[in-house]
This record gives C-alpha cells, structure tokens and sequence, in this order.
C-alpha cells in the first residue's frame, strides 16, 4: 500500500512517533505500507526552507530502501520561494512538495501562490496542499490555525491544467458534494485521512472518480490502522480499493509531464 499522507520531524504539542524514525517506519511496514509520502513538521515553523528540505531528504535516505519518499517544503509567503521550489525540483529531485497555508499564514488568493502552482506544474511536481493538521478543537489555546479555505481552489485549478493536486485531510470542512465540484475543475485528488463515519470512502466515491481518492493516514498525528480499517470496512468492489491503495498513486507519480 500506498500511504500519501505522512509526516515526520518534532511537533510542538505533544510527543510523535514522526520523531522516533525508526518506530514510525516499523508501524507503517507492520500495517502493510510499502512507500509513504512524507512531508516535515519542521518546515510548518522554520522559515529556512532550504535546511528543512535537506533534513527531510537526509531523514528519508535513512529509513528501508523506497518506503518513505519526500515531498518538500514551500512557503510562497516568504522571499525566497522560488529558490526552495528549484533546490526541491534540480537539486533533491523529489515528486512534489507539500504546502501549509494554515500554518504558514496565507489565503489561496495570495498571487504568489498562484504563481506557485504555475512553477509547480511547469516543473512536473505534484503539489499537495494541506487543509487542516489538527482539530480546531484539539489545538492549543493559544496556537489556534483555521482550516483552510479551498474555495478558490477551483477557478485556480481550471487555470493550471497541467497542475496535479492532492488535498490533504480535506475532510475537516470541505463537504462531499463540495470535494465532488472541485474534482470536475481539473487533476484534484484526495487522500482520506479526515473522513469519518461508516464508510465514508464509498461516499465519497460516490461524488468524485474513484480514481481521484488516495490512501492518507496523516501519520504519525493520526494512526495509521485507522485509515487501513477505513479500507476494510468499505463496501467497495475489491478493484476500487485497489485502485485507492496504491494504484492511483503509483499513475500519480507516472502522470504524463509538461515537458
């Protein structure tokens, strides 16, 4: 299995396996991942990008061959964004980057993230965007970060259409109808780290191409076997989880490029 939707690094409010590598990779192979997605932590507050992406690479050279694959870190907010995004695509040669406008201080209507998605899918990188990390109601009191507001999302997407993009733990606030609208606009995927209820998966294979859903655990926030149950508990034909437990994102990462 595939799981796209994985963080390591130290998280402020409380104790993680994504800081002990070696326990977070042993309970992602225990529970069937065979590749992860990673994305820092550390790049949510530390404004050098450029040493965040090259820890992040570090970290995931050290963990078993091919299982965690790193996205990194842009901050189109600060100066110097565009050199992350070039460092992330000529000199680490990751397959994406992972974006935090919640964390990170910026709304979708922000120009240079706009131009952000251009740069992005110029250069054949997926971009995975983060809607939420925590609960509102699970935050510290005095760190509270909002969802984010996808809205704008769509008329951006319908205006890259070479953009591929993945929503992490949309689930929060977006609606299923609403998740339906924004995969009509273009390439818009979804993992399925933040749906709950009984068999949510479904629900939302329902609204959007089965081909468009991703396993996501937001690992180690969330445990991992919850999303693996949510797979289990689904009533989908056996050909449509397979689809979303690894082959979706394998023909993610092999999607045609714009050169």
């Amino acid at each position: 299995m595939i799981d796209t939707n994985v963080s390591i690094g130290p998280w402020p409010f409380r104790k993680l396996e994504g800081t002990d590598l070696p326990r977070l990779t042993a309970r992602l192979q225990r529970n069937g991942i065979t590749q992860a997605w990673a994305g820092s932590l550390e790049g949510l507050f530390d404004r050098d990008v450029a040493g965040v992406n090259e820890r992040l690479q570090a970290a995931c050279q050290q963990a078993a061959p091919g299982l965690l694959v790193p996205f990194g870190t842009v901050n189109p907010a600060l100066p110097a964004w565009q050199e992350d995004l070039r460092r992330c695509a000529e000199i680490h040669q990751f397959k994406g980057i992972r974006l935090h406008p919640g964390f990170h201080g910026y709304d979708l209507e922000l120009p240079a993230f706009e131009q952000l998605l251009k740069e992005s899918a110029e250069r054949s990188l997926i971009v995975q965007l983060v809607a939420t990390m925590e609960d509102e109601r699970t935050q510290h009191p005095v760190f509270q970060v909002p969802s984010v507001n996808l809205t704008p999302l769509a008329a951006l997407v319908k205006q890259h259409r070479l953009l591929r993009l993945v929503v992490l733990n949309a689930f929060r606030k977006l609606s299923l109808e609403e998740a339906g609208k924004l995969a009509a606009a273009g390439q818009v995927w979804f993992d399925i780290a933040m749906l709950e209820g009984v068999d949510r998966v479904g629900a939302l294979a329902s609204k959007v191409s089965p081909q468009r859903i991703l396993l996501g655990s937001h690992a180690p926030l969330f445990y991992v076997e919850s999303a693996v149950l949510k797979l289990q508990e689904t009533t989908l034909p056996t050909q449509i989880i397979e689809l979303i437990r690894q082959t979706n994102a394998q023909e993610l990462t092999r999607f045609p490029t714009a050169n």
